[in-house]
């Protein structure tokens, strides 16, 4: 697909409306089109599935044995703290690309109670969603959006033997087929469009992306694993300091809880603990800048993405770019 007609550059500013979002990367100046998406400001959302995490599943096989334990002894109680826990989004999928989210933060597992092929996304808890039926639903987004470029970071890969590993790639392949953007020198905009490519899939396992160059290595993502908005801050601060990775990665703005704090906020929840730490944390974020310089951000990942302007905050970053 050939590039269209330049968008006028007469003003800096950025979409922010949620129905303008849903096409913010055609709808970028033409002087950002030739700029590596590594240089560019992307919204992403954290755990992006948990918005359909269901309290029926078992415990994850990766949790703790004592909370799987208590989850089989005590389920009436332990199941409904955990997914209060573990829910990160309340959007689901579709609606977190409308309004502009173009890093996706894929937790896949293969449940063992589940069929032999059917696999799940994760985080503490199964999701009712299967992963083909994602894919497939994001496909159909990115073809009646021609010119937006999603970032699929297919991670964790609970319980996955090579057999389901190798059925998952042939998923992604038959699923986005030539929407795939092959590993490589992480590509412009421009360059995507003109090949009518939009996905780039970053996969957490060495062999399969050795074997498959549809697939990138695995993306970094700045987690910090704090309770409190300051101290991720601080932490994400310290990491601006050791200068950006080279290529593609991610600051996350999720803040983490630990199990101390969990037993003094029983009946609170993550979206409870996160929302009031939102307006700071999206301070910080206004306070960014993309490009290739050592301290400057690309992909900035967050929680509960339709709660405040967050979304729309990352995109307006662009913006800087256009001034020098």
């Amino acid at each position: 697909m050939g590039a269209q007609a330049s968008t006028p550059c007469s003003s800096p500013s950025l979409p922010c409306a949620r129905s303008v979002n849903a096409d913010w990367m055609a709808a970028l100046c033409s002087r950002l089109w030739d700029v590596p998406l590594h240089h560019l400001s992307l919204p992403g959302s954290h755990d992006t599935m948990t918005y359909c995490l269901n309290k029926k599943s078992p415990i994850a096989h990766n949790e703790s044995w004592m909370l799987r334990l208590l989850s089989k002894v005590l389920p009436c109680v332990t199941r409904p703290v955990v997914l209060k826990w573990s829910v990160t989004q309340v959007l689901t999928v579709t609606e977190q690309l409308d309004a502009g989210v173009r890093y996706l933060d894929l937790r896949i597992a293969h449940m063992v109670e589940g069929s032999e092929k059917n696999l799940h996304f994760v985080h503490m808890v199964y999701t009712t969603a299967l992963v083909e039926d994602t894919l497939t639903e994001i496909s159909e987004w990115l073809e009646n959006h021609p010119r937006e470029v999603v970032i699929l970071a297919c991670r964790n890969f609970e319980r996955m033997t090579e057999e389901l590993h190798e059925y998952l790639v042939t998923c992604i392949k038959n699923i986005f087929g030539d929407m795939l953007c092959p590993r490589g020198e992480v590509p412009t905009l421009r360059q995507l469009w003109s090949r009518g490519q939009q996905v780039l899939v970053s996969y957490e396992e060495e062999a399969s992306v050795s074997r498959h160059p549809q697939l990138w290595p695995a993306i970094p993502y700045w987690w910090g694993n704090q309770v409190k908005p300051q101290d991720l801050v601080r932490y994400l601060e310290r990491m601006k300091s050791c200068g950006r990775p080279g290529g593609l990665f991610v600051a996350g703005i999720n803040l983490t809880e630990n199990l101390e704090y969990v037993l003094v906020h029983l009946s609170a929840s993550l979206e409870r603990m996160t929302l009031p730490g939102l307006p700071y944390l999206c301070a910080w974020v206004r306070g960014q800048r993309p490009g290739p310089g050592a301290r400057c951000t690309n992909i900035i990942a967050g929680d509960f993405i339709g709660a405040d302007a967050f979304v729309s905050d990352v995109i307006g970053l662009n913006a800087k770019l256009l001034r020098g």
